[in-house]
């Protein structure tokens, strides 16, 4: 059956009044970049504030205080001093604060008994070697800090730079460079840790160059094998019809749309970072 061709009188057609027209095109919101929009968010999650705030305190105590901290009392036992619980100035009134301890159902002063100077607190208390727990636990905050911050920096530049151009480019330049990182890849990380032993001595710059040579590879499969699937998108292809550079492309639409695996990859590559730290970590005392 032959389909009607319909036909619409003029008076069926009602223009639309100008005031109503402009409303109809006001944008509802403000117009936001990926910044704005992130930064946003983030307040409006008390969980994510609190935590930011957490790790703050962690990165001014941790490096703040280390300046201030004798690194040869972090290894120099002192038997007087062992096992010893917290003392915080202050807290004199506050069981378990006060550098007392639950003897036969008594409340017992353990400075007093070891013959403790009163003007000497351990407020985390002392280790079995009489070495302060708090003192220590700072320092290896420092360097934990450090090493995370250090595998996160290589995430970030060479995994998702590397990640970004392999995908883009595709074809021959993409295969050759998945190719380097499975050379890279197939190397284990424990062999890459004890070379950095033989080679230089146990430290920082052991940790940072263990960390420079391989922990980027995940990052980067995983940076690229999203680019392949972007790349593809229709705002991806309008920006390119557009003449837009492909560095530009890459941080006005890749970098955001990225962002979810940049931020989850690396909190994951932080983990093996700071086992490595175990190995390669300096005496503090030297």
């Amino acid at each position: 059956m032959a389909e009607e061709k319909l036909t619409l009188p003029a008076d069926a057609f009602e223009p639309l009044p100008k005031d109503e027209a402009q409303d109809n095109e006001n944008i509802a919101g403000p117009s936001l970049s990926f910044a704005q929009n992130v930064w946003i968010r983030f307040k409006q999650r008390k969980a994510a504030v609190i935590s930011a705030i957490i790790v703050i305190i962690m990165i001014v105590v941790s490096f703040g205080s280390t300046p201030f901290i004798n690194k040869s009392t972090l290894v120099k036992s002192h038997p007087q001093y062992a096992n010893l619980p917290a003392k915080v100035p202050g807290m004199s009134a506050v069981n378990g604060l006060n550098g007392k301890i639950k003897q036969n159902g008594k409340w017992v002063d353990a400075y007093a008994e070891n013959n403790v100077p009163k003007d000497k607190y351990f407020i985390a208390g002392t280790d079995y070697l009489g070495r302060s727990l708090g003192q220590r636990i700072i320092y290896g905050t420092k360097i934990s800090l450090i090493v995370a911050l250090v595998a996160a920096f290589f995430d970030l530049t060479i995994g998702v730079a590397y990640g970004i151009v392999s995908g883009w480019k595709g074809g021959g330049v993409d295969n050759v460079m998945q190719r380097i990182i499975e050379i890279i890849s197939s190397v284990p990380n424990l062999i890459i840790v004890v070379l950095m032993l033989v080679i230089l001595k146990p430290g920082i710059t052991s940790i940072i160059l263990a960390i420079a040579i391989s922990s980027w590879t995940t990052m980067a499969r995983q940076v690229r094998a999203e680019t392949l699937s972007l790349k593809n998108e229709e705002y991806v292809l309008a920006a390119r019809s557009l003449g837009e550079s492909s560095r530009k492309i890459a941080w006005k639409h890749l970098v955001p749309n990225l962002s979810s695996i940049i931020i989850i990859q690396t909190m994951y590559t932080r983990v093996p970072a700071k086992l490595d730290s175990q190995f390669l970590v300096d005496d503090p005392a030297d």
